[in-house]
């Protein structure tokens, strides 16, 4: 391996979720990494530390199922692959059922020690305010979704397109000792046991349909958040869609979505559960819950009063009230080529979120690939992509030229990116359902451990 002090830093700039992931990625290759985090210096509207790979919104990095859920799928894929973020998450999971959810303080801190203390990384704490010099000839924009004012305005004036947009918003966080457990209980869905939880990793507040029905017209009235002027356009990510803006477009929307009761059981009542507002724990002593599903944009007090009309919750003390941020993304199936550089400024990459990915787990693992890429051009070798059959690889494609420009929007992993299949049952019929998930999650990654060989391989040769 070519010393280290012979290879120019790459610079990264922004130190989340992609960002660490790609730092670790490229020091663990032997080259040198510098992360250009602008906080303390300058705050954001939704982050509260200065630490790095800091989870803003929810604590979950959803299922962590590899047999049959695509999110699960890319968790492994990662871990394969020797992720900074999936190693810490494991470390630092809390029980959530079949999800892999974490303590987000601790997580946040063990992942900024451990990249404070890498030989090859220097972390710099100042907000970058415009694109770098040629003399930063390898960079890394990993600004997530709250990318600065100054900075967006020079990746449009670079890229020549508008910023696309859309709104994030932030579920509320409550101390689990003014919860009413004799309302309440702990379940988790099916009674499903995982290695981190006991099947009863879930706080569970039930409904009837009256309550229900009341609940609804409640958040429909509730006083809402004004936008900008400039911001009242900006469309919603349908995976992070606000609470109430579910609960109008129908109003049985919220009992068929984050709030429907099946595979739960009220020990409290014989009477039928028509809803269920379920809470995931959300530090590892067991104190804080957030409420599933409950992103929301309604101002604080409304918040306060809403939420304390379901049943379990009505002395509820909020550790944080739901919030919401602008995020910002770039039209990257025009814009980026296959290892994710700008088209007409090749010592540009782009990471994570404002490449239009969405969720913790897929910006990480955009993180991972471009971390990879950019070392590897450092080294003198050629990017190795993933296989197309793999979650990373189906990702990468999606965002990269696959997804139609015109119509491009933020997406999470899903099965639906992933190349056809075709296996066929002994009648001669093609499988659907969860064989067929699992026939994709057993194609992912039975390929991504091939493509990790022979990289090591090529390596050794």
């Amino acid at each position: 391996m070519t010393h280290s002090t012979d290879i120019k830093p790459i610079h990264i700039i922004g130190g989340g979720m992609a960002g660490a992931e790609a730092a670790w990625q490229a020091a663990s290759m032997g080259v040198p990494v510098t992360i250009h985090e602008m906080r303390p210096v300058k705050k954001t509207d939704a982050h509260k530390t200065d630490g790095l790979a800091e989870l803003v919104c929810s604590n979950s990095f959803r299922s962590d199922d590899k047999e049959a859920n695509a999110v699960g799928v890319l968790h492994e894929e990662m871990r394969l692959n020797n992720s900074i973020i999936i190693g810490k998450a494991d470390k630092h999971a809390l029980p959530a059922g079949g999800a892999l959810a974490v303590d987000r303080d601790t997580f946040s801190q063990d992942v900024t020690e451990t990249l404070e203390s890498h030989p090859l990384i220097t972390i710099d704490r100042a907000e970058v305010q415009s694109l770098p010099s040629d003399e930063w000839d390898s960079v890394i924009i990993a600004t997530g979704p709250l990318t600065s004012t100054p900075l967006a305005e020079a990746i449009q004036e670079v890229t020549g397109e508008d910023a696309l947009a859309f709104f994030d918003a932030l579920a509320p966080i409550v101390h689990k000792d003014s919860i009413d457990m004799s309302k309440a209980w702990m379940q988790s869905r099916y009674d499903k046991v995982t290695a981190h939880g006991n099947g009863k990793d879930y706080i569970n507040c039930p409904m009837t349909k009256d309550e229900y029905y009341t609940f609804i017209d409640a958040l429909i009235a509730a006083e809402k958040m004004e936008f900008k002027e400039w911001e009242k356009n900006t469309p919603y990510f349908e995976g992070c869609m606000p609470i109430e803006v579910m609960a109008e477009r129908g109003p049985q929307t919220l009992s068929f979505g984050p709030m429907k009761p099946v595979g739960l059981t009220n020990p409290h009542s014989e009477e039928r559960t028509y809803a269920v507002v379920q809470l995931r724990q959300d530090n590892k002593m067991g104190t804080l819950f957030n409420i599933v599903g409950f992103q929301t944009k309604m101002k604080y007090g409304a918040q306060v009063e809403v939420f304390r009309s379901i049943p379990g919750l009505e002395n509820a003390e909020f550790a944080r009230l739901g919030g919401i941020h602008r995020n910002t993304f770039i039209n990257s199936p025009k814009l980026l080529d296959e290892t994710l550089r700008l088209k007409n400024r090749t010592s540009i990459r782009f990471a994570g979120q404002i490449t239009g990915c969405e969720g913790y787990v897929e910006s990480a693992s955009i993180g991972l690939m471009v971390g990879r890429f950019a070392a590897a051009e450092r080294l003198g070798l050629i990017p190795a992509i993933p296989p197309r059959t793999t979650a990373m690889g189906s990702l990468l494609s999606h965002i990269t030229g696959e997804a139609n420009p015109d119509t491009f929007q933020p997406m999470n992993i899903n099965f639906g990116l992933f190349p056809d299949i075709d296996i066929f049952n002994a009648k001669g019929k093609r499988i659907k359902g969860l064989e067929r998930k699992k026939a994709y999650a057993a194609r992912a990654l039975e390929d991504m451990a091939a493509w990790i060989k022979e990289q090591s391989t090529q390596k050794a040769a």
